[in-house]
């Protein structure tokens, strides 16, 4: 009769993949400190034909950050996208075009709709970041930069 090999574990075995594991999850990616940003570093400085965005910016554009901030009333109470500002706002800073987009403002355009957080709570989001002047072909809204497919919680 043929004996099937044990399914059991020796002491040096389990130790080993113990250590293993350890060394997959310390190893393993995640949301790196590099990949958060604040809102002092999203332009880099003002030139001829105004404010030019950060090497940070455009390193960190097409992939997921995480950046705090305030969310600025929305115009619906229940929608897809808010507007993140750095300091919390009585309201929103609607733009009708990017030469009036303020400097401490950035898009968010969340995965679904959602009812939102008070002005006053400071947030944290985490999405795709993209720059450049895009119009929102639904609102109209325009934008020159945003995080997509967004998630957000308080902090």
């Amino acid at each position: 009769m043929e004996k099937l090999p044990s399914r059991h574990l020796s002491r040096r075995g389990l130790i080993g993949a113990i250590g293993t594991l350890a060394f997959a999850a310390v190893a393993r990616p995640s949301f790196a400190a590099d990949s958060s940003i604040s809102f002092a570093e999203l332009y880099g400085k003002f030139g001829v034909l105004g404010l030019e965005f950060s090497d940070k910016v455009k390193r960190l554009a097409g992939k997921d950050v995480s950046m705090k901030g305030f969310m600025a009333p929305p115009l619906k109470a229940e929608a897809q996208f808010f507007v993140l500002t750095e300091v919390p706002m009585s309201l929103c800073p609607f733009c009708s075009s990017d030469t009036d987009w303020p400097d401490n403002i950035v898009v968010v355009y969340l995965l679904e709709k959602q009812t939102f957080v008070q002005p006053r709570q400071t947030i944290e989001v985490r999405g795709m970041l993209e720059y450049g002047s895009w119009t929102d072909p639904d609102t109209g809204f325009v934008s020159l930069l945003r995080i997509r497919q967004a998630e957000y919680s308080a902090v």
